[in-house]
């Protein structure tokens, strides 16, 4: 819900981004498979049970569950056998405002975006998961309906690492909305996003508050905090020029004011107060992930914490 500082340049070379795009394929493969698909299936449960068969009755089974119809017909014990009903949908909404073309540490924002959507898509098609996309800036820039398959996830892996919007703000309530309107049945929702925002006010904050509350009472709603070390703490470097990214505003700051830094720090702050405050009202949940960070460490506390939820 504030400004971030300058863009980074985002136009990678066409080889580059081709070997970066096979990097990220393996990396959230393997991550994926080694690590996150059981935590993934353990939280995340299916819609419910359901009847798969019946088979001869062994002994130490729920004598609750024979099927006495078959049992009549066939002059032996059977039981019922039910299943979990495991198949979800996952819905990535990803902020794809310029401010999401900013790092220095690791990486851009951006690019720790595409691994981790690459993570969760990867352990939804791996329990056999639809996955799509709502990519938003200020206003729904994409959607990707929900599909599975390898070929489907290496699409929005290739979208979220090469995306130009059309606009350079944000706006998630509309994202919220959007989804709401175009995913009837619950689905599991990730907002990927580093919540900044140039139009914050009184009237946007309650659009915020009231689709932060509909989509979690009718979803399963996550949402992933990624900022920058910069946007957070300015290092005393003298007189600075600085640009916001979503705005194209510039103006010069002395960061060797400690004042300055102070407020600047503040208001960083007081953006992530005001939305991990949204987000435990309308029930949802809300992690903060960090560019410099190993955010595998950061996903694996998340899962950990649904299943103490559950």
């Amino acid at each position: 819900m504030m400004v971030g500082p300058t863009t980074g340049n985002r136009q990678p070379a066409t080889e580059d981004k081709r070997k970066k795009l096979r990097r990220i394929e393996i990396k959230t493969r393997k991550l994926s498979n080694q690590i996150f698909s059981g935590s993934y299936h353990s939280a995340f449960k299916g819609r419910g049970i359901s009847f798969s068969e019946v088979r001869e009755y062994n002994y130490g089974d729920d004598v609750r569950q024979i099927d006495w119809n078959v049992t009549a017909r066939s002059g032996k014990p059977f039981i019922k056998v039910f299943e979990e009903e495991r198949e979800l949908t996952m819905m990535l909404l990803i902020d794809v405002s310029q401010s999401s073309f900013f790092g220095t540490q690791n990486e851009f924002k951006n690019h720790i975006i595409a691994e981790i959507s690459g993570i969760l898509a990867f352990s939804a098609i791996t329990n056999n998961d639809k996955v799509g996309v709502i990519f938003f800036s200020d206003q729904v820039e994409k959607f990707i309906p929900p599909k599975k398959g390898k070929t489907h996830i290496l699409r929005i892996i290739s979208e979220i690492y090469d995306f130009h919007p059309k606009n350079s703000g944000t706006h998630v309530a509309d994202a919220l909305r959007y989804l709401n309107n175009v995913v009837k049945k619950k689905c599991i929702a990730f907002l990927i996003s580093d919540f900044l925002d140039q139009t914050v006010s009184a009237a946007y904050l309650d659009q915020f508050r009231k689709s932060l509350n509909i989509v979690g009472k009718k979803h399963d709603l996550l949402g992933l905090h990624i900022y920058d070390e910069r946007e957070w703490i300015l290092p005393s470097i003298g007189l600075v020029r600085m640009r916001d990214s979503e705005t194209g505003d510039e103006r010069w700051v002395n960061t060797s004011d400690r004042k300055v830094r102070e407020k600047y720090a503040n208001d960083f702050n007081e953006n992530v107060r005001v939305v991990k405050e949204l987000f435990g009202r309308s029930g949802a949940q809300l992690e903060s992930f960090r560019t410099r960070d190993n955010y595998v460490v950061g996903l694996m506390k998340m899962f950990k914490k649904r299943e103490m939820r559950r």
